[in-house]
């Protein structure tokens, strides 16, 4: 289901207001009961399809009907533009009557048609239908719309292709030279493809030794066509000892491969290790040298006394 709240100061299809008092809700859905229409069509072909507006309030209203492109929100949840925001794309394939009447616990039928350009370029053109009202808040007109995807695909050769764009890790030590660190990845997943994707990412680190640690991978969501959003993933356990190659492997692929990026790490807890043992065994050099000097020192004036003493 599509809500949205949205002021109307530039509504290109002004929804009916509902009547003062009367609390309106409904919902909307395909005829046959799905959650939301998905159809394969070829370039010029023409469709009928049905969406059953149904009143649950309390008096009969009028409803607004409306069609525009769909897209998913930052969160991942799919919405389609505003009723001030222009169509380019599988919204303008959609053809509804303006308005429908509903009376008070009724549900109205109506039929829409879909019309796929001739020239529609294969893959995905995800839109959205609704219903709406307008009603107030204080000195605010608001529409309320609900409705339900409609995710309409050209025939034609068709690609699932992912990739990690402006990837930029880093490395975090631990500062206990004897534990391992971290590696945190962050990047934005795109979807490069003209089909949606249920985006699964993750992360393969390999150090200088060649030992090799993944993490468990992760279900990043849907993307739509040319959707994109920002990803990321931490992999522990990782020691930091010169240059640390870290994979994004992404489902569906890369044809160009999994991105790379390379962290130069410097092992400063271990080398502040190394330099706190050697100035230790310097220092204990030291301390045995001045030891014996003080030995050989006492040793000629014990000599020299007895030499005195004989004469």
């Amino acid at each position: 289901m599509i809500l949205q709240l949205l002021t109307a100061a530039l509504l290109a299809a002004t929804p009916v207001p509902a009547d003062a008092g009367a609390k309106v809700t409904w919902t909307v859905q395909p005829a046959d009961g799905s959650r939301w229409i998905e159809r394969t069509l070829d370039p010029g072909q023409k469709v009928t399809e049905q969406m059953a507006v149904r009143n649950l309030g309390t008096a009969d209203t009028v409803f607004a009907l409306s069609a525009a492109d769909g897209y998913l929100t930052d969160k991942g949840h799919f919405n389609m533009l505003a009723s001030d925001k222009k169509s380019t794309d599988g919204g303008t394939w959609i053809t509804v009557q303006s308005s429908v009447a509903v009376g008070a616990g009724k549900t109205a039928i109506v039929p829409f048609t879909i019309t796929v350009p001739a020239g529609a370029a294969p893959g995905d053109h995800p839109a959205g239908i609704a219903a709406s009202v307008l009603s107030r808040n204080g000195t605010v007109q608001v529409e309320s719309r609900v409705g339900f995807r409609v995710m309409l695909r050209a025939s034609g050769t068709v690609r699932s292709t992912l990739a990690a764009q402006r990837v930029s890790a880093r490395y975090s030590h631990s500062w206990n030279p004897f534990r391992s660190g971290s590696v945190e990845v962050s990047y934005t997943l795109a979807n490069t493809g003209n089909v949606r994707a249920d985006a699964h990412t993750s992360l393969s680190v390999s150090e200088l030794f060649g030992i090799k640690h993944r993490d468990g991978g992760a279900a990043a969501g849907e993307l739509l066509p040319g959707g994109a959003r920002p990803a990321g993933g931490v992999v522990h356990g990782v020691w930091g000892l010169g240059p640390v190659h870290t994979k994004i492997l992404l489902s569906p692929a890369d044809p160009a491969g999994p991105a790379e990026v390379t962290v130069w790490v410097v092992p400063w807890p271990q080398l502040l290790v190394v330099v706190l043992l050697v100035a230790l065994v310097l220092a204990l050099r030291a301390r045995r040298r001045r030891v014996a000097r003080l030995l050989d020192d006492a040793r000629r004036e014990g000599q020299a006394l007895r030499k005195d003493n004989r004469q």
